[in-house]
């Protein structure tokens, strides 16, 4: 494979006492699409903070291109950030603004484009989306599903290298997540862009994924592709593909069922 265009070297990351990240070690490669996937509350989105700057490591480096994110400048960390794009979970529009007026907001803020051409490439980005003709809706006005899509092009503004996307389909119906899916492999096909996907849906993993990082408990325990996670003898995974419960909730239940059973019959 080619150099890495992420590098990720025995990364820690604690809030207060609590160890979150426990020394993850990952590589991620030029035009793959790399999904991070585990249960809620593992560190997925944690991981995804520290890559794009908004969190600080407690140990380890993060390399982005070849910058070491914790150790660059300001104007190297920024030079990086702008060709990368980030769609966040909850779409993070700014309800203030028309959608248009989000979308552009990027090429306001970091270029020196004329406000025509500006106004042409929020256009494009938004066909590119299915939004053509909703430059001047409100976030308000659209649906979950439509304001993912907006914030998609939003981060697709500046042409990014490198797309991060967490948890692109939380929230949605079936159908509407599967568009999304689609959407994420039509853009990777059309712009050869790295992508790094965090979710728990198993079925956007099948689907979009070169290869698959599994973090359980703050750590890797598996890394390859949708195959070789199939095929896996491990536990853990096997219990996260197939969505066995923890022993002691399953317990839990059993025995709220038995009670219910003896009050009522």
């Amino acid at each position: 494979m080619s150099e890495p265009i992420i590098q990720i070297k025995n990364l820690h990351s604690r809030y207060g006492t609590r160890e979150i990240l426990k020394g993850i070690n990952l590589d991620v490669y030029k035009d793959e699409t790399l999904v991070i996937l585990g249960r809620s509350g593992c560190g997925k989105s944690t991981l995804l903070r520290h890559i794009i700057g908004l969190q600080k490591q407690s140990q380890g480096d993060i390399f982005v291109k070849g910058v070491n994110m914790a150790r660059a400048s300001d104007a190297e960390r920024d030079e990086v950030l702008k060709k990368s794009g980030m769609l966040f979970q909850g779409a993070a529009l700014f309800n203030s603004m028309t959608v248009g007026d989000n979308v552009a907001l990027p090429l306001v803020e970091h270029t020196p484009l004329e406000p025509s051409t500006i106004e042409i490439m929020t256009r494009m980005k938004l066909e590119l989306v299915g939004l053509s003709g909703f430059e001047s809706f409100m976030p308000a006005q659209l649906s979950g599903g439509m304001k993912k899509r907006a914030a998609l092009a939003r981060a697709l503004a500046m042409d990014p290298d490198i797309l991060f996307c967490d948890e692109p389909s939380a929230g949605l119906d079936p159908i509407v997540a599967a568009g999304i899916d689609y959407l994420i492999l039509k853009l990777k096909r059309a712009f050869k862009m790295t992508i790094m996907v965090v979710t728990h849906e198993l079925a956007s993993v099948f689907l979009i994924a070169d290869r698959i990082a599994l973090l359980d408990d703050g750590q890797v325990i598996f890394l390859g592709t949708r195959e070789d996670m199939k095929n896996s003898s491990n536990p853990k995974i096997i219990q996260f593909l197939q969505r066995q419960p923890d022993e002691e909730v399953v317990d839990r239940e059993l025995y709220l069922n038995s009670l219910i059973g003896t009050k009522y019959l």
